[in-house]
């Protein structure tokens, strides 16, 4: 069996990009499932003062999935710092798009469905134009 997937979770403190509703659902589903979790006030500010959290939230053998915005802006955050994610498994969960609850249920399946785009290509996302 597949290792379980981490969770990092995304408070977006000075962004505040994230609706707070969603982000309140979402820590109160986290909070309440019992399962093992790890919170950071704003992947931004991190990736702004080079944090070295961020590589060793990135290191590790296990799959990982993220509660933030859009996976590209992650993505650029994590490689910014020289801590890439690995697009094979890494999920990011955006909260700007997803509903409370979806974004609950997305965090804590434990089937990771990577959506990073592979080194070098631009993330898609739904809706953007393709030229």
């Amino acid at each position: 069996m597949a290792d379980k997937p981490r969770i990092l979770f995304c408070h977006c403190n000075y962004a505040q990009v994230v609706p707070e509703e969603v982000k309140a659902g979402v820590l109160q589903s986290l909070c309440e499932s019992g399962q093992a979790f790890e919170a950071v006030a704003d992947l931004c500010e991190m990736a702004a003062r080079r944090d070295p959290a961020l590589k060793r939230l990135a290191a590790g053998e296990a799959p990982v999935k993220i509660a933030a915005c859009y996976p590209r802006a992650v993505k650029w955050l994590f490689g910014g710092c020289q801590a890439p994610l690995s697009a094979d498994r890494t999920e990011v969960v955006n909260m700007r798009e997803l509903s409370a609850k979806d974004a609950a249920r997305a965090l804590l399946d434990e089937k990771v469905t990577p959506n990073l785009a592979a080194d070098g290509l631009a993330a898609a996302t739904e809706g953007e134009k393709k030229i």
